[in-house]
Protein backbone atom coordinates (compact mmCIF):
# COMPACT_ATOMS: atom_id res chain seq x y z
CA UNK A 1 0.00 0.00 0.00
CA UNK A 2 1.54 3.55 -1.12
CA UNK A 3 1.56 5.85 2.11
CA UNK A 4 -0.63 8.84 1.55
CA UNK A 5 1.35 12.10 1.34
CA UNK A 6 1.19 14.31 3.73
CA UNK A 7 0.53 18.27 4.08
CA UNK A 8 1.99 20.27 6.78
CA UNK A 9 -0.86 23.59 6.96
CA UNK A 10 0.52 26.53 8.90
CA UNK A 11 -2.21 28.88 9.51
CA UNK A 12 -3.65 30.58 12.64
CA UNK A 13 -7.56 30.68 11.08
CA UNK A 14 -8.61 27.68 12.48
CA UNK A 15 -11.64 28.08 9.66
CA UNK A 16 -9.49 28.37 6.79
CA UNK A 17 -7.34 25.63 8.20
CA UNK A 18 -9.69 22.95 8.34
CA UNK A 19 -11.42 23.76 4.85
CA UNK A 20 -8.01 23.55 3.63
CA UNK A 21 -7.91 20.13 5.15
CA UNK A 22 -10.90 18.95 4.06
CA UNK A 23 -10.17 19.70 0.61
CA UNK A 24 -6.90 17.62 0.66
CA UNK A 25 -8.70 15.05 2.67
CA UNK A 26 -10.44 14.19 -0.54
CA UNK A 27 -7.90 13.97 -2.66
CA UNK A 28 -6.29 11.45 -0.33
CA UNK A 29 -3.94 13.45 1.03
CA UNK A 30 -2.71 13.20 4.99
CA UNK A 31 -2.85 16.72 6.68
CA UNK A 32 -1.62 18.30 9.64
CA UNK A 33 -2.48 21.78 11.17
CA UNK A 34 -0.32 23.75 13.21
CA UNK A 35 -1.40 27.52 14.66
CA UNK A 36 2.17 29.05 14.66
CA UNK A 37 5.36 29.33 13.01
CA UNK A 38 7.46 27.60 16.13
CA UNK A 39 4.91 24.75 16.41
CA UNK A 40 5.08 24.33 12.49
CA UNK A 41 9.38 24.28 13.15
CA UNK A 42 8.36 21.43 15.83
CA UNK A 43 6.24 19.93 14.11
CA UNK A 44 7.87 19.55 10.54
CA UNK A 45 10.80 16.92 11.47
CA UNK A 46 7.92 14.68 13.28
CA UNK A 47 5.47 15.08 10.54
CA UNK A 48 8.20 14.71 7.91
CA UNK A 49 5.34 16.92 4.96
CA UNK A 50 6.08 16.30 1.69
CA UNK A 51 4.60 20.04 1.14
CA UNK A 52 4.13 22.95 3.63
CA UNK A 53 1.24 25.51 3.15
CA UNK A 54 2.30 28.23 5.01
CA UNK A 55 0.34 31.44 5.74
CA UNK A 56 2.75 34.55 6.34
CA UNK A 57 0.48 36.29 8.85
CA UNK A 58 1.01 34.21 12.11
CA UNK A 59 1.63 35.02 15.60
CA UNK A 60 4.90 35.43 16.70
CA UNK A 61 6.94 34.00 14.23
CA UNK A 62 5.50 34.72 10.74
CA UNK A 63 5.84 33.03 7.45
CA UNK A 64 8.72 34.50 6.15
CA UNK A 65 10.76 33.44 9.20
CA UNK A 66 8.98 30.14 8.93
CA UNK A 67 10.26 29.63 5.29
CA UNK A 68 13.92 30.46 6.20
CA UNK A 69 14.59 28.51 8.99
CA UNK A 70 13.05 25.56 6.84
CA UNK A 71 15.48 26.86 4.19
CA UNK A 72 18.31 26.05 6.03
CA UNK A 73 17.58 22.18 6.14
CA UNK A 74 15.41 21.16 3.74
CA UNK A 75 14.00 21.55 0.01
CA UNK A 76 10.73 20.51 0.65
CA UNK A 77 8.16 22.27 -1.34
CA UNK A 78 6.35 25.32 0.54
CA UNK A 79 3.49 27.20 -0.92
CA UNK A 80 2.41 31.10 1.01
CA UNK A 81 -0.51 31.52 1.53
CA UNK A 82 -1.28 35.43 1.76
CA UNK A 83 -4.22 37.90 2.10
CA UNK A 84 -1.47 40.29 0.75
CA UNK A 85 -1.18 40.70 -2.94
CA UNK A 86 1.48 43.07 -3.62
CA UNK A 87 4.63 42.21 -5.64
CA UNK A 88 7.30 42.85 -2.99
CA UNK A 89 5.15 40.40 -0.74
CA UNK A 90 4.63 37.99 -3.45
CA UNK A 91 9.09 38.11 -4.52
CA UNK A 92 10.23 38.18 -0.70
CA UNK A 93 8.73 34.68 -0.31
CA UNK A 94 9.77 33.77 -3.47
CA UNK A 95 13.47 35.17 -2.53
CA UNK A 96 13.43 33.34 0.70
CA UNK A 97 12.73 29.83 -0.98
CA UNK A 98 8.94 29.58 -1.39
CA UNK A 99 7.82 27.07 -4.59
CA UNK A 100 4.60 29.28 -4.96
CA UNK A 101 2.31 31.85 -3.85
CA UNK A 102 -1.05 32.27 -3.38
CA UNK A 103 -4.04 35.31 -2.57
CA UNK A 104 -6.49 34.51 -0.20
CA UNK A 105 -9.16 34.06 -0.70
CA UNK A 106 -8.81 31.39 -3.54
CA UNK A 107 -10.47 28.67 -5.07
CA UNK A 108 -10.17 25.25 -3.87
CA UNK A 109 -9.78 23.68 -7.00
CA UNK A 110 -6.70 26.05 -7.38
CA UNK A 111 -5.16 25.29 -4.31
CA UNK A 112 -5.25 21.69 -5.02
CA UNK A 113 -4.13 21.83 -8.48
CA UNK A 114 -1.19 24.34 -7.40
CA UNK A 115 -0.68 21.10 -4.69
CA UNK A 116 -0.39 18.64 -6.92
CA UNK A 117 1.64 20.59 -9.46
CA UNK A 118 4.18 21.30 -6.68
CA UNK A 119 4.24 17.83 -5.82
CA UNK A 120 4.52 16.39 -9.12
CA UNK A 121 7.45 18.59 -10.10
CA UNK A 122 9.28 17.94 -6.53
CA UNK A 123 8.75 14.20 -6.98
CA UNK A 124 10.04 13.74 -10.11
CA UNK A 125 13.45 15.29 -8.85
CA UNK A 126 13.67 13.81 -5.66
CA UNK A 127 12.96 10.10 -7.18
CA UNK A 128 16.67 10.19 -8.31
CA UNK A 129 18.55 12.65 -6.07
CA UNK A 130 21.50 10.24 -6.02
CA UNK A 131 23.37 11.31 -9.38
CA UNK A 132 25.64 8.25 -10.77
CA UNK A 133 28.52 9.49 -13.31
CA UNK A 134 26.66 8.07 -16.50
CA UNK A 135 23.67 10.36 -17.29
CA UNK A 136 20.30 9.49 -19.05
CA UNK A 137 17.08 10.48 -20.52
CA UNK A 138 17.27 14.84 -21.45
CA UNK A 139 20.04 16.37 -19.92
CA UNK A 140 22.60 19.39 -21.08
CA UNK A 141 26.30 19.31 -20.40
CA UNK A 142 28.94 21.87 -19.82
CA UNK A 143 32.23 22.51 -18.19
CA UNK A 144 31.52 21.55 -14.59
CA UNK A 145 27.56 21.60 -15.24
CA UNK A 146 25.30 18.54 -15.90
CA UNK A 147 21.20 19.28 -15.73
CA UNK A 148 19.64 16.30 -16.05
CA UNK A 149 15.96 16.99 -16.33
CA UNK A 150 14.80 13.52 -16.27
CA UNK A 151 15.63 12.88 -12.66
CA UNK A 152 15.52 16.81 -11.75
CA UNK A 153 19.49 16.53 -10.56
CA UNK A 154 22.15 19.24 -11.18
CA UNK A 155 25.90 18.54 -10.87
CA UNK A 156 28.33 21.63 -10.22
CA UNK A 157 31.68 20.84 -9.79
CA UNK A 158 31.31 17.46 -9.37
CA UNK A 159 28.82 17.72 -6.70
CA UNK A 160 25.24 17.44 -6.58
CA UNK A 161 23.22 20.58 -5.71
CA UNK A 162 19.80 20.64 -4.21
CA UNK A 163 17.19 23.06 -6.22
CA UNK A 164 13.78 23.66 -6.50
CA UNK A 165 11.60 21.82 -9.65
CA UNK A 166 11.15 25.88 -10.87
CA UNK A 167 14.97 27.11 -10.42
CA UNK A 168 16.02 23.44 -12.50
CA UNK A 169 13.86 23.95 -15.33
CA UNK A 170 14.54 27.46 -15.88
CA UNK A 171 18.41 26.41 -15.33
CA UNK A 172 17.68 23.42 -18.06
CA UNK A 173 15.67 26.08 -20.44
CA UNK A 174 18.24 28.39 -20.62
CA UNK A 175 21.30 26.20 -20.87
CA UNK A 176 19.49 23.56 -23.84
CA UNK A 177 19.29 26.83 -26.01
CA UNK A 178 22.83 28.57 -25.58
CA UNK A 179 23.44 32.23 -26.34
CA UNK A 180 20.09 32.63 -26.88
CA UNK A 181 18.29 35.46 -25.10
CA UNK A 182 14.51 34.90 -23.85
CA UNK A 183 12.46 38.14 -22.65
CA UNK A 184 11.09 37.51 -18.98
CA UNK A 185 7.59 36.84 -20.23
CA UNK A 186 8.74 33.80 -22.31
CA UNK A 187 10.71 32.41 -19.55
CA UNK A 188 7.36 33.22 -17.37
CA UNK A 189 5.66 31.65 -20.14
CA UNK A 190 7.29 28.40 -20.68
CA UNK A 191 8.46 27.51 -16.95
CA UNK A 192 5.54 28.91 -15.40
CA UNK A 193 2.60 28.51 -18.18
CA UNK A 194 -0.85 28.22 -16.94
CA UNK A 195 -0.29 27.37 -13.46
CA UNK A 196 0.87 30.87 -12.55
CA UNK A 197 0.36 34.13 -13.32
CA UNK A 198 2.37 36.22 -11.82
CA UNK A 199 4.84 39.60 -11.97
CA UNK A 200 7.77 39.09 -14.45
CA UNK A 201 9.86 39.34 -11.21
CA UNK A 202 9.63 36.29 -10.42
CA UNK A 203 11.77 35.28 -12.94
CA UNK A 204 14.24 37.80 -11.77
CA UNK A 205 13.85 35.85 -8.82
CA UNK A 206 14.66 32.69 -9.86
CA UNK A 207 17.66 34.04 -11.36
CA UNK A 208 19.35 35.59 -8.61
CA UNK A 209 18.83 32.14 -7.10
CA UNK A 210 20.45 30.14 -9.67
CA UNK A 211 23.80 32.40 -9.82
CA UNK A 212 24.06 32.11 -5.68
CA UNK A 213 24.07 28.24 -6.35
CA UNK A 214 25.87 28.08 -9.81
CA UNK A 215 28.67 30.30 -10.69
CA UNK A 216 29.85 31.62 -13.84
CA UNK A 217 32.22 29.23 -15.15
CA UNK A 218 35.21 30.67 -18.08
CA UNK A 219 33.36 28.64 -20.42
CA UNK A 220 29.79 29.62 -19.75
CA UNK A 221 28.09 32.05 -17.60
CA UNK A 222 23.92 32.83 -17.01
CA UNK A 223 23.89 36.35 -18.32
CA UNK A 224 21.77 39.36 -18.72
CA UNK A 225 20.67 41.01 -21.87
CA UNK A 226 19.63 44.59 -20.18
CA UNK A 227 16.49 45.35 -21.17
CA UNK A 228 15.13 42.60 -22.64
CA UNK A 229 16.23 39.15 -20.44
CA UNK A 230 18.26 36.58 -19.89
CA UNK A 231 20.57 34.02 -21.97
CA UNK A 232 23.16 31.50 -21.33
CA UNK A 233 26.12 32.45 -22.89
CA UNK A 234 28.21 30.01 -24.19
CA UNK A 235 32.14 31.85 -24.70
CA UNK A 236 33.65 30.76 -27.43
Amino acid sequence: MVDKQRILIVDDDDNIAELISLYLMKECYETKIVGDGESALREFPVFKPNLVLLDLMLPGMDGYQVCRELRTSSQVPIIMLSAKGEIFDKVLGLELGADDYMIKPFDSKELVARVKAVLRRYQTGSSSLAVSGKQQGEFVEYPDLIVNLTNYSVLYKGRSVDMPPKELELLYFLASSPNQVFTREQLLDHIWGYEYIGDTRTVDVHIKRLREKIKDNDNWAISTVWGIGYKFEVKR
